[in-house]
């Protein structure tokens, strides 16, 4: 899987009060653009009962989607095809052919996305099609099949895998620092000192006169290899493959009231701003590199191959990558909270049919296909990803380790229960609009954390003002 898995976009127009369904898809028109409705040929024109269009956004995945696509023509008739739309481009062209009936008939979800497509009824009930009876949802993960489900209680998309976050390091570094591998297993962390994480970091982080950030004469303002590397404040992402593994295990703190469809965001909490004034203010000590050390674009896998950082975390669905790089990569679970615990955001795909299609029958067979064990199984012989199926997933372990890296950091969580969900509300596009900056500001103007609270005031205020109907 792509970073992209993480980073989400904004291409979906903010939902505010008082736009209604009809006004919103009005000015999604606007805001995707004729260029990309004039580049799509219209649903409308396909014949009913023919090949199913299929979109995706990773293209490590694009081979083994094909071949599941080639196995499910053998066995119904019906052909797939597969269109691989880059992450930027793909939400915008997707809503564009919401619009202009451009669009595929089925399509990766992603669940930043999915509870605005549920408001905008433009998803179909997979548990209303026939063909929905041939998945076993009892096989997936726990918890996955209820990520894709509406308040209405209907299945609006079939899990295709799952991700958690660990962290990947500089082997080398480690060794040259003094520290043993072993010293990572249950290593801790807490907002008053840091624990044996912090002080790993600070013995890793090296200033440019050679000075490690636990010696005398450690300059923070001048550091050569930081402890730590991000490439972005992570507001966009909830702070998937940033922060969440130490505000998932601070307290009893969670991002809204509720597991799934919260209707109050709590980052006004003490407890959030208090393990976020220490996370960023590693960035003081030198030990996590500041806003401006990287650009922009510089991800984390860069930053750790270039030997500018020791450590980051990442999603498991950049496994192989930091497999193939020209570095000796380990790999450790999260460290334990305040809480007792290692936690991680518990994350994943899911594949959705257009309410648009006119090929809604082939369509639904084809997700429905996607969520058997067979086709699982062919995503698992791949190496991508963690197939969503339980059985699957223990299929993909055996081929990540052929890279000779251990799965344990991040299947430990699911395994162990120590996982949380991404948040999954309405309006994600303006949680996501004033949630960033307001991150940004953390970690770029070092702001306190207690900024937070006015942020989510805001976003509150959309849930107690805001029609969706």
């Amino acid at each position: 899987m792509t970073s992209t898995h993480t980073h989400l976009a904004t291409a979906l127009p903010a939902l505010r009060s008082p736009l209604s369904r009809r006004g919103f898809l009005c000015g999604l028109v606007t805001a995707a653009g004729a260029a990309t409705l004039a580049a799509c040929s219209s649903s409308t024109d396909r014949q009913a009962g023919g090949a199913v269009e299929y979109w995706l956004w990773d293209s490590a995945q694009q081979p083994a989607y094909e071949e599941c696509a080639r196995v499910f023509e053998d066995k119904t008739g019906i052909k797939v095809n597969i269109t691989q739309i880059g992450w930027t481009d793909y939400w915008t062209k997707l809503t564009a052919g919401f619009i202009a009936g451009t669009g595929p008939d089925v399509f990766t979800d992603h669940i930043s996305k999915f509870a605005q497509f549920v408001d905008l009824d433009v998803l179909v009930p997979l548990d209303e099609q026939a063909a929905w009876a041939d998945v076993d949802t009892s096989a997936f993960q726990e918890g996955l099949i209820d990520l894709w489900k509406g308040e209405d209680g209907r299945q609006y998309g079939c899990p295709k895998d799952w991700d958690t976050v660990a962290v990947f390091y500089n082997k080398t570094m480690l060794a040259q620092a003094g520290i043993s591998e072993s010293e990572l297993d249950g290593w801790d962390w807490n907002p008053q000192d840091g624990g044996s994480f912090e002080r790993v970091l600070a013995r890793l982080t090296v200033d440019k006169n050679g000075v490690r950030g636990d010696e005398e004469g450690f300059d923070p303002t001048r550091v050569a290899v930081y402890g730590l590397g991000v490439q972005d404040a992570g507001g966009g992402g909830h702070g998937q493959t940033q922060w969440s593994p130490f505000t998932g295990s601070a307290g009893d703190w969670y991002y809204t009231d509720q597991r799934t469809w919260g209707t109050r965001y709590r980052y006004d909490d003490p407890t959030v701003h208090e393990a976020l004034d220490w996370y960023f203010g590693l960035v003081d000590k030198g030990y996590l590199c500041p806003n401006g050390a990287f650009s922009s674009t510089t991800s984390t896998d860069v930053q750790l191959a270039s030997g500018s950082i020791a450590m980051c975390f990442n999603g498991s669905w950049m496994f192989n990558t930091y497999a193939g790089l020209d570095i000796e990569v380990g790999l450790a679970r999260n460290p334990v909270g305040p809480n007792g615990t290692s936690t991680s955001l518990f994350n994943g795909l899911g594949d959705s049919v257009a309410k648009q299609s006119r090929n809604i029958e082939n369509a639904s067979r084809w997700v429905s296909f996607l969520g058997t064990q067979e086709a699982q199984d062919i995503v698992a012989s791949y190496g991508i990803v963690f197939p969503a199926i339980a059985s699957s997933s223990a299929k993909a372990v055996a081929k990540f380790e052929e890279t000779g890296l251990p799965t344990d950091p991040f299947t430990d969580h699911v395994k162990e229960g120590t996982t949380f969900f991404f948040p999954l509300t309405y309006f994600g596009a303006d949680v996501t609009a004033i949630l960033t900056p307001a991150m940004d500001a953390l970690w770029a103007e070092r702001q306190p954390a207690a900024t937070l609270s006015a942020a989510n005031r805001q976003i509150n205020l959309l849930f107690e003002t805001s029609a969706k109907d």
